[in-house]
């Protein structure tokens, strides 16, 4: 199913053993565009750190009970590695938190999720490439080892999105996939060119992403992004809908492009 991140975003999270706080944003690799956390804002408890929960440990996401259900217990949580919230997230700790829960990492292999393509489906980390891992990982400085491949939906969320003949708008918010975690597509407000439209724009037509200048660049023009579907607030993103969208653009869509569950499970 595919929901907003805005919408998300102060949905409960709820622990194999109370209430663990609510989602505040969300961290998303660059590469895939996937979230690979969900960062909580848990009030009191723990303020002193980021606390990141993977989608390896949600289970259910109830849009009726605006919560999500998160298959740790709150001791889990309090006792996984710690990281201080003026610090990016580094490698290294990624290394740390997803060997303390014993998961695979999402980075160990070719896919959207290493060997799967969702985390529903990851299998445990083998403990003798884990601790082989996290040694590797601990004899290297720490100061050498900020990876920024991790991106927040809140730091992106007004980057400039520029066609192939200028800039048709900013980014407002991104529409995931509370399956595989990836964002389908980029919200896109165009009220300083198209006046009350917003448009929805798939990475997987980004030309490059200029981190630096804060500007996603797409290989369309502004007349072919004029003539897309239209697209609202109330908008059903059916598969109906989406189809008619990649169509448009000339774009196979991401459930044609992606393997299969099969193909990975043998």
């Amino acid at each position: 199913m595919l929901d907003k991140a805005k919408t998300l975003e102060g949905y409960t999270l709820d622990s194999l053993d109370g209430r663990i706080g609510k989602v505040k944003e969300f961290y998303f690799d660059d590469h895939h565009w996937t979230i690979r956390y969900l960062v909580a804002d848990t009030g009191s408890w723990l303020a002193s750190r980021q606390v990141l929960i993977s989608p390896h440990a949600l289970t259910a996401v109830n849009k009726e009970n605006r919560d999500i259900a998160v298959n740790l217990t709150k001791k889990q949580i309090e006792n996984s590695p710690p990281l201080n919230t003026d610090k990016p997230v580094s490698r290294q700790y990624e290394t740390s938190y997803y060997g303390y829960y014993g998961w695979a990492p999402y980075w160990g292999g070719p896919f959207m999720w290493g060997a799967y393509s969702n985390p529903s489906m990851m299998g445990a980390y083998p403990s003798v490439v884990r601790d082989r891992v996290r040694a590797r990982e601990s004899a290297r400085d720490e100061n050498a080892s900020w990876d920024l491949h991790l991106r927040s939906t809140r730091a992106v969320s007004g980057y400039h999105i520029q066609a192939a003949d200028g800039e048709i708008g900013h980014v407002e918010d991104f529409v995931i996939d509370d399956e595989t975690w990836a964002i389908r597509y980029l919200v896109v407000n165009t009220r300083n060119w198209w006046p009350g439209k917003k448009i929805l724009v798939s990475p997987k037509w980004f030309e490059r992403v200029s981190w630096g200048e804060s500007k996603v660049f797409v290989n369309l023009s502004r007349d072919t992004i004029q003539q897309s579907p239209d697209y609202t607030e109330e908008s059903l993103l059916t598969r109906e809908y989406e189809v008619g969208l990649h169509q448009h653009y000339q774009h196979k869509g991401y459930w044609v492009d992606e393997p299969s569950e099969k193909v990975l499970s043998r």
